[in-house]
């Protein structure tokens, strides 16, 4: 065990403050658990007064015993007898309401916990997003809120009836004789030590196998995203190699937790029966000594033996204590995440006739939390007025789709800012501001849903009608209609069952369904074939003159949808102008577009 406790000790160093934090992090779920406070009371009182019955059993036999056994008297049972078991009714008919009472309010506090996490992670920013590995977001939303469920449901009362039920069973037993009172509580002494050292080590321990297990299902879950891909390079083996490596070493964590138990689990249920040999000792050397009788030693037996399951269910309930402790740990990491695109206070009400006249006024921006030197862009100053087109062009790196996530607000601008009819975008609020912007992006996201529901993501109320019109536009209504079952085909996680262009096809029909105010597209006919392209493009432009538009080119042919070109270098505007000017004027824009257009 020492080896274990130096092991911990400084794993410990690592985490600081860990014992400190870990109490308030379950009593932050109180306002969870408040609307059904008293069904929870109602519970535990239930079950107290099922478990105490048990102690009344043992005065019964006493009674029993030193009494009509004693004096020969069997007809005297039959009373003890019946009232043994009308206790054993109401303990029976306790446990009943005790699980009727929380199991609604158990699942319903999980519910609560789960929606208001997935809202938050709604509300993070892209940034804080990119931080997290999808493994370990998906452990905390899933599995830790199912321990704190358990914990709500069973430990946490269960902690308390039992500490109930012991606190009242050593008083009966010292009632019954301060002696064998004594007995029990000095043999209870060294149990509390070890606990107490217990829930140290296994907090510890906890928190390691539950990480490690979301790492475990990152990845899992890139292997399964990325199964084309591993297929396509061999590397099917490499992924399944690491997967082995994080089960394993996840396999010696759990291992780990189990050892602690075990130690645990031994040291519970051993020194007990040592406490046990020495009261009967005592017992049977009193009833010799005429100090005390036959019944009171078995009614005194028969105490600790009712008190013999709460004692070694607290190595239970201690290791669920600590696994509740840190899921709530886990669960308030995402919590406590700083959301940095937020709501103004007094937002400002875009009005019904917003014309659409997009405007960046020397806007900076770098990711946050990097430096100062990595900025990505750098006093971009541009206007695009309604039905403009505005493309925007440069190497890789030079910033042109984080441009275009600063528009919608996937991230907020470090410096300058950006209007929609001369309104900064952060005084709006994000629901004003992203019903009058539209995005498409190059490497379109799709939904395990039907293609209506994917393409009138934005615009739920849009009826069959209009998400025809912008699958027209996308030129994807041939390939929709020869779906099995049309706008109602579910098209798979990521649309993997579609190709490229397809997804990408279906991506722009929902970025244009509905003709937005400002449209925002990050080259979203790159995936698409020459002649598919052209058809595209030939009704792209149709819609293009309903709206502002911001366009990423990475091809001649978009760019030429464009009335005007920025030509972007290291996050800053260095040449615009038409896109045949550029090419007549411009080496380096001449350059680019021969380069990307090979």
């Amino acid at each position: 065990m020492s080896t274990g406790v130096l092991e911990t000790q400084e794993t410990t160093a690592a985490v600081p403050n860990l014992r400190q934090d870990a109490p308030s992090s379950l009593a932050r779920f109180v306002p969870f658990l408040a609307p059904y406070r008293w069904y929870f009371i109602g519970s535990i009182a239930a079950s107290i007064v099922a478990t105490l019955t048990g102690l009344v059993i043992p005065l019964v036999l006493q009674g029993v015993i030193d009494g009509p056994i004693t004096d020969g008297n069997f007809a005297g049972v039959w009373w003890p007898a019946a009232l043994v078991l009308l206790l054993g009714t109401i303990d029976a008919v306790g446990i009943w309401i005790r699980r009727y009472l929380v199991s609604g309010p158990s699942s319903q506090f999980e519910i609560s916990a789960r929606a208001t996490v997935f809202e938050k992670l709604q509300r993070l920013s892209v940034s804080a997003h990119e931080g997290w590995e999808s493994g370990q977001l998906l452990s905390r939303a899933i599995a830790d809120l199912s321990s704190l469920r358990r914990f709500v449901a069973f430990v946490g009362p269960f902690i308390i009836i039992n500490s109930v039920t012991l606190v009242v069973g050593l008083g009966v037993l010292f009632l019954q004789s301060w002696q064998l009172g004594l007995i029990m509580l000095v043999t209870s002494v060294p149990l509390v030590v070890i606990c107490t050292r217990f829930e140290t080590l296994y907090r510890v321990v906890a928190r390691d196998a539950q990480d490690q297990a979301g790492d475990v299902t990152t990845t899992v879950e890139e292997s399964i995203q990325g199964i084309r891909v591993l297929k396509a390079f061999g590397r099917s083996a490499h992924l399944g190699r690491r997967f082995l490596r994080e089960a394993a070493t996840l396999r010696g964590t759990e291992m780990k937790k189990v050892r602690y138990l075990a130690i645990l689990w031994s040291l519970i249920v051993g020194i007990p029966p040592l406490g046990i040999g020495a009261m009967l000792a005592f017992g049977a050397y009193s009833i010799v000594q005429g100090t005390m009788t036959a019944g009171m030693l078995v009614a005194a037996m028969a105490i600790v033996a009712f008190l013999l399951w709460p004692i070694e269910a607290f190595g239970f309930l201690l290791a669920e204590l600590n696994n509740a402790r840190t899921a709530a740990d886990r669960y308030w990491e995402i919590m406590d995440t700083a959301e940095t695109i937020t709501e103004p206070d007094d937002p400002v009400t875009l009005p019904q006739d917003t014309r659409g006249v997009l405007e960046f006024r020397r806007v900076g921006f770098a990711f946050p939390d990097s430096d100062s030197d990595a900025a990505l862009l750098t006093d971009v100053d541009f206007r695009i007025d309604p039905g403009e087109t505005v493309a925007l062009v440069g190497v890789t790196g030079s910033g042109k789709t984080a441009l275009t996530n600063l528009v919608p607000r996937l991230f907020d601008v470090t410096s300058g800012s950006i209007t929609v009819d001369g309104i900064d975008i952060r005084t709006m609020s994000l629901a004003d501001l992203r019903s009058v912007v539209s995005v498409a992006f190059e490497d379109p996201v799709l939904f395990s849903a039907s293609v209506r529901e994917n393409v009138a993501l934005g615009r739920p109320d849009a009826t069959d009608a209009d998400v025809d019109e912008a699958l027209g536009v996308a030129h994807a209504r041939e390939f929709v209609d020869a779906l099995p079952w049309g706008l109602d085909t579910r098209i798979g996680e990521q649309g993997m069952s579609l190709s490229g262009g397809q997804r990408q096809r279906l991506a722009l029909a929902r970025a244009v369904l509905g003709k937005p105010r400002i449209l925002v597209l990050d080259d979203p006919l790159s995936a698409l074939d020459v002649g598919t392209e052209a058809l595209v493009q030939r009704d792209l432009r149709r819609v293009l003159t309903h709206s502002t538009t911001l366009l990423v080119a990475h091809r001649p042919s978009t760019a030429a949808l464009a009335d005007r070109v920025l030509y972007l270098e290291n996050g800053t505007i260095v040449e615009q102008g038409t896109h045949e000017r550029l090419l007549a004027t411009s080496t380096r824009y001449r350059h680019v577009m021969g380069s990307l257009d090979d």
